[in-house]
């Protein structure tokens, strides 16, 4: 198995999904192991640092890649296996964005009231204990947190030569923030241009469903990844699976629309697995989906739609690539 190491310098960051060349070119069976900046950048780091004040041309969401899969050609299915996630660093930042948020007078959702204040978070990381601390600003309180990392970008290059910015999702994946994009989860994308040109970052140590204030527990990340290609197949969403769920993806505004996406694509990927027809796969649906919001403050809202496994028919998954990438991951 071949294993490819990466840690990029600022001037390799990639800041768009499509529209970058390639950092290198992979083998489908590649495992990767890659450093993943925060999507600040570094910049925030104390509890005085302001978005509005260190971030400039609304750079956030650096990107690792894009990586080359050779043999990918549109209409294939990429398949990224996030074998572990690991905190690079002792502290997380969460931060308030002017006019960024569920919960704030932003310019798509415009009030007469002024946006929220800029304020930052600062999280510190304890590794033996595997928590994060969230510290009030205005106050002494403080509690624990579990670490759960993620990551809040996954994405190939879009389709018809299209760029699309690291805040944005889309049927190429992106900047989805799910708290599904886990150690353990298999994710599945079409392959929109030769190569597939996928690329990841965004971590984050923690996050709620949802993200109501725009930003996680922010933190650069040790990423290792497997990386497969099935010929043909391609979903038109991002899917997810993990050992306990199938999961699919749908980005949109409005919030509804992104629902629609996302349980649209389970009835379709219930109907491959199962053999069903659209409308008995539709009723089934219907009486056993959960549906956790990824997001509603990016620029496309994200919604999951989740099916346990546990209560359909054991099958060996999508082609098996799963269960084959967890064989392959406990090798590692």
């Amino acid at each position: 198995m071949d294993t490819f190491e990466f840690v990029p310098s600022p001037a390799q960051l990639s800041w768009t999904f499509g529209g970058v060349k390639a950092i290198s070119r992979l083998r489908p069976g590649t495992t990767l192991r890659l450093w993943t900046e925060d999507a600040f950048s570094g910049l925030l780091h104390k509890n005085s640092h302001l978005p509005g004040e260190r971030i400039r041309n609304g750079r956030f969401n650096p990107q690792t890649g894009p990586f080359h899969v050779e043999g990918a050609e549109p209409g294939d299915t990429l398949v990224l296996h996030i074998a572990e996630l690991t905190p690079a660093r002792d502290w997380g930042v969460s931060t308030l964005v002017a006019g960024f948020g569920g919960l704030t007078s932003t310019d798509r959702t415009a009030t007469l009231q002024d946006p929220l204040p800029e304020r930052t978070w600062i999280y510190q990381v304890d590794p033996n204990a595997e928590t994060v601390r969230f510290e009030a600003a205005a106050g002494d309180f403080t509690v624990d947190l579990p670490l759960a990392p993620m990551l809040g970008t996954v994405g190939v290059a879009p389709q018809g030569a299209e760029v699309r910015s690291s805040l944005a999702a889309g049927a190429h994946g992106g900047n989805l923030d799910t708290p599904e994009m886990r150690a353990g989860a298999t994710c599945y994308l079409g392959v929109n241009v030769d190569g597939a040109l996928f690329s990841v970052g965004d971590g984050h140590y923690r996050q709620g469903e949802g993200e109501s204030c725009g930003t996680a527990v922010e933190g650069a990340m040790h990423v290792t990844l497997v990386v497969d290609l099935i010929k043909g197949s391609a979903p038109a969403w991002p899917r997810i699976e993990n050992d306990e769920y199938l999961i699919t993806l749908g980005s949109a505004r409005p919030l509804e629309d992104a629902w629609r996406v996302s349980q649209v694509q389970m009835v379709h990927w219930l109907s491959e697995l199962h053999g069903l027809d659209r409308l008995d796969a539709y009723q089934l649906l219907s009486q056993i989906s959960r549906t956790p919001l990824a997001n509603v403050v990016d620029t496309d809202y994200t919604v999951a739609t989740k099916v346990p496994k546990a209560l359909l028919p054991d099958r060996p998954g999508y082609g098996g690539a799963h269960r084959r990438m967890r064989e392959t991951a406990a090798r590692l």
